[in-house]
């Protein structure tokens, strides 16, 4: 999920992975290689396994049968829509506005995670 070029919060990565395995997933049956999921989620990948080792020992996302595609499970479906909602509600918030002074909600998301 393509983003600013500003740094990403550890969230923020873990939202985009489970964002394209959802996304990516339903054009290819679910289940997708690493690699894609790592380009879609724009990481280079000593950051993409960090995170993405994180989400698969957690079980947000698990193997499927053939051993090298990976797809969500309910959990993971759960946390990203978790913090998808995170993400509006933050997003939408006058009152951390008014807080930091800010008018840019994605800056003011990025400082707080």
């Amino acid at each position: 999920m393509k983003r600013s070029a500003t740094q990403r919060s550890r969230w923020e990565i873990i939202f985009d992975i489970l964002q394209v395995i959802a996304e990516e997933g339903k054009k290819e049956e679910g289940k997708l290689k690493k690699t894609r999921i790592m380009q879609r989620a724009y990481l280079d990948w000593r950051n993409f396994q960090k995170h993405f080792n994180f989400l698969l020992e957690h079980g947000f996302i698990a193997c499927a049968d053939e051993g090298d595609h990976y797809f969500l499970t309910e959990t993971g479906r759960d946390l990203r829509k978790r913090l998808m909602e995170l993400e509006d509600m933050l997003a939408n918030s006058s009152i951390r506005q008014k807080i930091s002074g800010s008018n840019n909600s994605k800056d003011l998301y990025r400082r707080k995670f």
